[in-house]
């Protein structure tokens, strides 16, 4: 069971921390708490490196950062596309049968029935093929750089992730994509998605490409998290922290725990680890 991090002690040496984003660092509304940007300053002044990790795409953290992106390091596409002031630390490339397969099962799920909707992740952007109000909707959020395109298997770009809505429930539907699992990272990233990557790449192969490029060992590294694709990022780090929240396997899987999302977990845990 997690520790409550208020007996945790606030001398820690500190140098990294990688948060989650829906569902941990942001609100229940999706918003950055006005109290961040302070306590990333802080940060800063000190030489710790915070680094968002998100299912989210790279330019859609550039949206959400953009007030403060010089030289922050980004985790995107749940660990598929790392950059660190601008520049690419590490990625990981679908080849194009695996996500072309994808864009077939997903067809032919929806053509029994199942209402699902799929998002081919590029490096340069997301390519939406079905166009309904309902499903952009879903996708707006984490995708800023958005491409609707006629047929998704004609794509030309570095296809990193492939993400699959379901307006059910994204742990029933995982089993249509089973087939993927053997030689792939398939993962149900929320309630409604689900999100399959190169086989050995989540947000725990991210934060250790993170930690050799800064340096930063696992003993000086925080992290929080919420839900199943936050479980390998936990794993790297010492100060790991499971919100309210999170899914009880989270919670189990976490060292530590901090208040929810909705009640700024991340900064009130933050706050105690800095002294402040």
């Amino acid at each position: 069971m997690a520790v409550p991090h208020h007996h945790l002690p606030r001398d820690a040496d500190l140098r990294l921390v990688v948060s989650d984003m829906d569902g941990t660092l942001l609100d229940d509304a999706g918003h950055l708490p006005d109290e961040f940007w302070p306590l990333l300053d802080v940060m800063r002044e000190r030489g710790i490196v915070f680094a968002p990790a998100s299912g989210r795409q790279r330019a859609t953290l550039e949206t959400l950062f953009e007030r403060a992106l010089d030289g922050m390091s980004l985790i995107a596409e749940n660990g598929t596309y790392v950059v660190r002031d601008g520049a690419e630390v590490s990625s990981a490339v679908l080849p194009p049968s695996l996500w072309q397969s994808v864009v077939a099962a997903t067809r032919a799920a929806r053509a029994d029935g199942l209402d699902l909707g799929v998002v081919v992740c590029g490096k340069r952007a997301a390519y939406l093929e079905r166009t309904d109000d309902a499903f952009l909707t879903a996708c707006s959020p984490y995708y800023v750089t958005m491409q609707l395109v006629a047929d998704q298997l004609a794509v030309d770009d570095e296809i990193i992730k492939m993400a699959v809505y379901d307006f059910d429930d994204a742990e029933v539907s995982v089993a249509r994509f089973a087939e993927f699992a053997a030689d792939h990272q398939v993962v149900v990233s929320g309630r409604n998605w689900i999100d399959i990557m190169a086989a050995g790449i989540n947000k725990g192969a991210a934060v250790r490409a993170l930690q050799a490029d800064l340096g930063v060992t696992r003993a000086q590294t925080v992290a929080f998290g919420d839900f199943f694709n936050d479980a390998e990022m936990l794993d790297e780090a010492d100060w790991s922290f499971a919100t309210a929240n999170a899914h009880p396997a989270i919670r189990e899987r976490a060292r530590y725990g901090a208040s929810s999302n909705a009640d700024h977990g991340v900064l009130r845990v933050l706050e105690h680890l800095l002294g402040l």
